[in-house]
């Protein structure tokens, strides 16, 4: 019943902030002595409230002998504290009417709960305990390397492309940590000791290198109180924190491989190097891979897919990090289709963008996506939470929130054009065609 109703409370609300549309969200921030940054955004649409706490760790943080600390974190810290019981995590929220989840990127590794507002103590309570407390032992540890191990299993060997991701980045970068992705390898984590889980802890999930974040029906003067009383008295973390600087050298040659995967139908991945988020160029680019797959009237579709029939399915993502990252792009073939023919395709599509303008109507079109998605991304209490915390971490400014939407609308015809031929050339990519393990010719011989 609770479930049901902080369901109901939330759509209300996702549609009360979007009809909002793009009202200035306003928050205040400040910092506790222990170094950890508060913001808070008070909005009474519906009695809900988001509690997240972004820690600035992610993979790119890691020892490479030791990848996917980060990720394995994100599941360790739910086994309990010294004041709440092993398995119990996810009872005492969900008991109280609430959802909570976390995610890890390359990053950042982020926590949240969504509760009815009259149970704001307890996510702060509870968010502050996995701070402080969180229960790092032997059995924990031993506990969650299944389900880690599983996880890594489902998601890669028993998934139909699933290496993509990684595959990608492992190519693409030489010497940058985002050589390895989230996920990691569960060969480290089968390797790494209860005292590096420990160090991993201490040095990463203090509160210096925290955001706590709250968004929904809060009174601001009360909740600081709060805040106050569950995490002001957390130590500063004492140990450094490692902040990799390592800049990856500029492409001059395309790479090229070939992954054989338990598939039926070929597919073709294109990974470009792309500037980092909040680069002005990466504005564009981001834009430009909009148009080329977003909606089904989008280059891609329209053409690839529809009109050429040389795709099942095909999309361009760019995926925003911290550091310079990849605009990604993939096909499926379609049956009797082969992956030269659809990497043909897609080639045409991106040598049209660099050499052609696009129509001011395409370009309206474009602007009024990315505008729509920008206000759909600040239109639930998660998401403001999330957005607030993401933006003052990765660009010291939160109220980007309001304003990030102008870096977009003052992208031109011409940036889009330019970009193209800036960035998707064939000497900064890698591409990778993944064929059915049948084909390898390698295995047949031997």
């Amino acid at each position: 019943m609770k479930k049901n109703l902080l369901f109901a409370l939330g759509f209300a609300g996702i549609t009360a902030l979007q009809a909002q549309e793009a009202k200035k969200i306003d928050f205040v921030e400040y910092d506790l002595d222990n170094g950890m940054h508060v913001i808070l955004h008070e909005d009474h649409s519906t009695p809900i409230v988001s509690v997240s706490v972004l820690y600035h760790v992610g993979s790119k943080n890691e020892d490479p002998d030791r990848t996917g600390f980060a990720h394995f974190f994100e599941h360790l810290l739910f086994e309990g504290s010294e004041n709440i019981e092993r398995g119990e995590f996810f009872k005492i929220v969900q008991g109280n009417g609430g959802v909570l989840n976390a995610n890890t990127s390359f990053d950042r590794t982020f926590y949240y709960e969504v509760l009815p507002s009259n149970q704001l103590e307890l996510g702060l309570w509870l968010e502050s305990e996995r701070m402080l407390h969180a229960k790092i032992d032997q059995k924990g540890v031993e506990t969650q390397r299944g389900v880690v191990k599983e996880e890594l299993k489902q998601r890669y060997e028993n998934t139909p492309y699933g290496t993509i991701l990684p595959e990608t980045f492992a190519h693409a970068y030489e010497k940058h940590p985002y050589q390895w992705t989230p996920a990691g390898s569960a060969e480290y984590i089968n390797k790494a000791s209860l005292e590096e889980f420990m160090e991993f802890y201490e040095i990463f999930y203090v509160p210096n290198n925290a955001t706590l974040s709250i968004a929904g029906d809060i009174d601001i003067k009360e909740t600081k109180k709060m805040v106050e009383k569950y995490f002001g008295s957390i130590p500063k973390g004492t140990k450094e924190i490692p902040r990799p600087d390592i800049v990856e050298p500029k492409k001059t040659a395309e790479v090229r491989d070939t992954v054989y995967d338990n598939i039926q139908l070929p597919a073709v991945v294109m990974g470009y190097h792309m500037p980092a988020q909040g680069e002005e160029d990466f504005y564009a680019v981001s834009m430009l891979s909009q148009l080329l797959s977003q909606g089904e009237s989008s280059r891609f579709q329209k053409v690839v897919k529809d009109e050429k029939e040389k795709a099942i399915a095909v999309g361009a993502f760019p995926l925003p990090t911290e550091d310079p990252g990849l605009a990604l792009m993939f096909g499926i073939t379609n049956m009797g289709v082969t992956a030269d023919d659809l990497e043909a395709a897609m080639n045409e599509e991106i040598k049209r963008t660099q050499e052609e303008l696009i129509s001011e109507k395409e370009f309206e079109k474009l602007r009024n996506q990315v505008e729509n998605d920008f206000i759909s991304g600040n239109s639930s209490v998660r998401g403001l939470a999330e957005n607030l915390a993401n933006y003052h971490v990765y660009f010291g400014d939160a109220n980007l929130i309001n304003t990030e939407i102008d870096r977009y609308m003052k992208v031109t015809r011409e940036d889009i054009k330019e970009v193209a031929n800036k960035y998707f050339k064939k000497e900064n990519r890698v591409v990778l065609y993944y064929l059915p393990k049948g084909e390898d010719k390698s295995e047949k011989s031997n």
